[in-house]
Formats: C-alpha cells, sequence, structure tokens
C-alpha cells in the first residue's frame, strides 16, 4: 500500500537577532514551531505561506530567499504512520507596524484546541529541546550555522 505525502510550508520572520515563533495548543498537546502550515490541493508554496500567514497573523509578507526543504525520511509524529512528511522553509520579510501582537512568555495561551500565541525568540538562544518536531529541531541548528555563515561572510 502506498503512502501518502503532507507537504507543510514554514517562514522565517527575522528581526534584530530573533525569529518569531509561534506556541499553539492542538490535538491536546502545546508545541512550539515555526508560522506557517499545509499545503492545500491546487496550491503552490509560497501561496500557501503567504496564505497562512494572512490567516495566522493578518500579515502579509514577501518571501526573500527559500532555506530549506526536507532532504531526508520525515514520518509524521502526529498523523498517520504511512504518510511522510515534507517541510519547506522560507525566509520572509513584513511591513511594519506588524498587525499581530506578541508574548514573551510560552505558551502564553488556553488549552482550548486552536489557541495560539507568537512572540520572538533570540537565535542565540533557540533551544532544539522547546521544539515539538523532529523537523524543527532540526532546523534550530541549520538556522544556527546559517546566522554563524552570514555573520562570517560580513566581516
Amino acid at each position: 500500500m502506498p503512502g501518502r505525502f503532507n507537504i507543510r510550508v514554514y517562514g522565517f520572520l527575522i528581526e534584530n537577532s530573533k525569529v518569531l515563533v509561534t506556541d499553539e495548543f492542538r490535538l491536546g498537546i502545546y508545541m512550539t514551531k515555526f508560522p506557517g502550515g499545509g499545503l492545500q490541493f491546487g496550491e503552490g508554496t509560497i501561496a500557501c505561506l503567504k496564505r497562512e500567514f494572512m490567516e495566522e497573523l493578518d500579515t502579509p509578507i514577501e518571501i526573500i530567499s527559500h532555506f530549506y526543504t526536507t532532504d531526508f525520511y520525515q514520518s509524521t509524529t502526529l498523523l498517520p504512520s504511512d504518510m511522510q512528511l515534507f517541510n519547506i522553509y522560507y525566509l520572509v520579510k513584513a511591513d511594519k507596524p506588524y498587525r499581530f501582537k506578541t508574548t514573551e512568555k510560552k505558551n502564553d495561551i488556553p488549552p482550548i484546541d486552536g489557541a495560539q500565541s507568537f512572540r520572538w525568540v533570540s537565535i542565540e538562544g533557540l533551544k532544539q529541546e522547546e521544539f515539538m518536531f523532529p523537523i524543527d529541531k532540526f532546523i534550530v541548528e541549520e538556522i544556527k550555522k546559517w546566522i554563524g555563515s552570514e555573520t562570517a561572510k560580513s566581516q
């Protein structure tokens, strides 16, 4: 029986050496991840990310560049095990003032399905263990490597 695919698209909004993350309560658990979500049938990845930012943050974005696409097998964590996950990450920018509110407290939301909040986390302070999904744990290190290489280029 062939498996199915789940394609997720996420954006890194970075400002002052901080990246925007989202805390969400879904399926009875708290999770921390990057803003974005699932690709809908008939939609391209950039259109998906722009839609997700409008739905979740009421914020139009521009894509700066592609950052990473999953290049290894990743099964889904919360969905059926016969489903393979592909995540695509982009660097994005948004006009200020931002339309969304942020908090400084992790999981600053009630335990109600669909509750969501946003917060800025310093790139230096990003920790794998704060993220729910294996791919996001991997991406934390990729962001740190990228920031390190960008810093080295500018010196």
